[in-house]
């Protein structure tokens, strides 16, 4: 029995980043899926995470997992397709350093994808963006943050991990104001920013403040924030996918 520990931990921490290449949000991405598969092998296993063994992570266990993941936790098709690939990932790391599981590894590789529906998002329109954009309490610090971020979602088109993570370096508002984006796949780009956005910007950064970390849009405590909400903020408002209908 070959245990699980070492090779999810040289995978995660070595191969991910170090060998392959992969960028910090593709990582924390990958992570995620393999706590949520390790609650559910634990418990279905009656045993800790660490002690549980590779050869018990066959194709019937991530089977059983991707449908819990679905109808315990409400996963849409495409996020349980995610996960599925997070494993297949490890799989093929696997292969190469224990031979004994090729033939696991085989049958968890047949495992299909789940075809799904792709809905059409819809376009808003300018008012609708200008009602998202003063949802925001700019009276207050966190209202003047968040204004800021929804202007620069929508003008930058970001992601929401580029739009937290966005180092405060990466933003210019000389003559010319912009932003650098290191975005998905590491590609980099250049924006401009509107007038709007930039006027915005700079009553954030008028109140931010100096906080310990670099990233230009920070929590109440000043620390950094994550996609996941793990901030606080004056509205429950959240930016919507920037595509722009123009009217």
């Amino acid at each position: 029995m070959t245990p699980i520990a070492p090779l999810i931990t040289n995978f995660l921490r070595e191969h991910m980043p170090t060998e392959k290449g992969c960028s910090p949000h593709t990582c924390e991405t990958y992570s995620h899926a393999f706590r949520l598969l390790f609650i559910f092998a634990s418990a279905r296993l009656a045993t800790n995470p660490s002690q549980i063994y590779l050869e018990q992570i066959d194709a019937p266990l991530i089977l059983e997992f991707l449908a819990h993941i679905e109808s315990q936790r409400g996963n849409c098709a495409a996020t349980r397709n995610g996960r599925l690939a997070a494993v297949k990932a490890f799989i093929r790391y696997v292969e190469f350093r224990v031979p004994s599981a090729l033939a696991q590894a085989r049958q968890i590789h047949a495992i299909p994808v789940k075809r799904h529906d792709q809905t059409l998002v819809r376009h808003l329109t300018m008012e609708e963006i200008r009602a998202i954009l003063n949802a925001p309490n700019i009276k207050t610090r966190l209202g003047i943050r968040d204004r800021a971020m929804l202007h620069l979602c929508f003008a930058g088109g970001l992601r929401v991990s580029e739009l937290v993570g966005l180092p405060l370096e990466n933003l210019s508002l000389q003559r010319t104001p912009g932003i650098r984006v290191l975005g998905k796949g590491r590609k980099e780009r250049c924006l401009p920013l509107w007038k709007e956005t930039a006027i915005d910007l700079r009553a954030w950064l008028a109140v931010r403040g100096a906080v310990p970390v670099p990233e230009l849009f920070v929590n109440a405590e000043g620390g950094a924030m994550t996609g996941r909400g793990s901030s606080t903020s004056s509205t429950n408002t959240r930016a919507p996918p920037p595509r722009i209908a123009c009217h």
